[in-house]
């Protein structure tokens, strides 16, 4: 079941490089501007991508969050996706973070869901929410 709303952002990717052309692999950076746990942040994110035998995308990837009260947030997860008309790329997955901030402890006890989201022309949107 979904819980709150734990984290939503925007941004633009920034790098996008083929690791491999057999399988494919491709990595990309992007950076957002959003909200975790109410609190504005910055996000930078990193995850490395390949076409699976039936067209399906499956991505793993890792992120740091700092807020503009100093918090770092880590995160790591994975999840699976594809391509959508006009070549958005859409993924829907699970992260876990990681945190020394007390504030933000909370986070180390959850599982995260993701909806992300990155358009042809590099904007990114994301959404994660509490998996309870």
């Amino acid at each position: 079941m979904l819980g709150e709303l734990v984290y939503q952002g925007s941004g633009k990717r920034l790098v996008r490089r083929v690791l491999s052309s057999s399988p494919l692999s491709v990595e990309a950076t992007f950076e957002e501007d959003g909200k975790i746990l109410g609190v504005d942040c910055k996000e930078i994110v990193t995850y490395t991508a390949g076409v699976r035998p039936d067209g399906s995308l499956y991505g793993e990837g890792h992120g740091i969050l700092m807020t503009n009260q100093g918090d770092q947030i880590a995160w790591k997860g994975s999840g699976v996706g594809g391509f959508k008309e006009g070549g958005t790329v859409s993924y829907r997955g699970a992260i876990f973070y990681q945190t020394a901030s007390a504030k933000m402890a909370h986070l180390n006890s959850i599982a995260g869901v993701f909806e992300f989201e990155s358009a042809a022309a590099g904007d990114t949107h994301s959404k994660v929410w509490e998996w309870k």
